[in-house]
């Protein structure tokens, strides 16, 4: 069972004398950069055409989508947004911050439509959500700022725990919000977070086997597109190391996480994708709002819940979007 509730686009009409309606006919590009690996990635561009073929723009009939992808190089960023920019795309869809500021700083003309977890006015993407302004406009899901609703619902599945860790990749922008906010949130609620680094798989299992180790009761995943791709992995991790983890997209509940608490990408990137279609037929990023979510959805593995020993009480199960048996 599923919900999904986003605040509708605002607006609707398209300009009559669209920029591309000469060209209707002829495929247009839309331009798509994303610090992770094509594999992993298969769900976020799916959402992508969809939103873009909700809009009216095909694969293979009327539109090419020009993908960019660091495949685990996030050195690699500057330079592909330069050279997609040097293709002169219509509009480039930008994933996750750091895809983001590395197209802005790479055109101020071609518009972005970004599709972002912090707040893009704080980062100066924008200059207001409702009047973005500039040639940037988006989604914002703010899932750095669900730490403590997180926080919550770990806190229902395991009452005594009191000590949770917190895992994060070093160098990415949005993990400095997410520490602030998680500790923010444990230190009104009486807990501990400890942060553990991790950027590539190896750290990614040893700071799984430091935790055990040390003897942490809970995990808080943090959010990465290296993170996103490696889904598996990192659930598997949890399994082998018995540490009830929770994340931040539903679609880890379906390779084996726990429990889940934030947007469905598919659905983010699917908005996305709605966006582009808009600028496609004219509309400016200056003049579109940026989206942002209304409702999140919390998924639960039962199969996970049962494998680590847990109770989950069914006022939870109740309140779950979803529930993987």
């Amino acid at each position: 069972m599923r919900r999904r509730d986003f605040i509708a686009f605002a607006g609707g009409g398209l300009a009559a004398a669209s920029p591309f309606a000469a060209r209707a006919q002829q495929p247009v590009t839309v331009g798509f950069l994303r610090d992770a690996t094509a594999t992993g990635s298969e769900t976020i561009v799916g959402g992508l055409r969809r939103g873009l073929a909700e809009a009216g723009f095909v694969e293979g009939k009327n539109l090419i989508i020009d993908i960019a992808m660091t495949e685990g190089d996030s050195d690699r960023l500057p330079a592909l947004a330069a050279a997609l920019v040097a293709r002169r795309p219509p509009v480039i869809v930008s994933s996750a911050l750091n895809a983001t500021i590395a197209a802005k700083a790479a055109t101020s003309t071609i518009p972005i439509v970004f599709a972002i977890a912090n707040d893009a006015v704080e980062f100066g993407l924008i200059a207001s959500l409702s009047h973005p302004g500039g040639n940037l406009t988006g989604v914002n899901y703010l899932s750095a700022e669900l730490a403590a609703k997180r926080l919550g619902l770990m806190h229902e599945i395991l009452p005594k725990v009191t000590r949770f860790a917190l895992l994060v990749h070093p160098t990415y922008q949005e993990s400095a919000p997410l520490i602030r906010d998680a500790q923010a949130a444990a230190g009104q609620m009486g807990f501990q977070v400890e942060i553990f680094n991790a950027a590539t798989e190896k750290e990614i299992d040893s700071a799984f086997a430091a935790m055990a180790a040390r003897g942490f009761g809970a995990l808080l995943s943090g959010n990465h597109p290296m993170y996103t791709t490696h889904q598996a992995y990192i659930t598997g991790l949890a399994a082998r190391y018995a540490i009830p983890t929770i994340y931040p997209q539903l679609e880890y509940a379906e390779v084996g996480g726990l429990i889940t608490y934030g947007p469905s990408l598919p659905d983010v990137y699917r908005l996305a994708g709605g966006y582009a279609g808009r600028i496609l037929k004219g509309d400016k990023p200056a003049d579109l709002p940026v989206v942002q979510p209304i409702n999140f959805e919390m998924a639960i593995n039962l199969k996970s819940a049962k494998a680590l020993s847990l109770e989950i009480p069914p006022t939870l199960l109740a309140r779950a979007e979803k529930v993987v048996e």
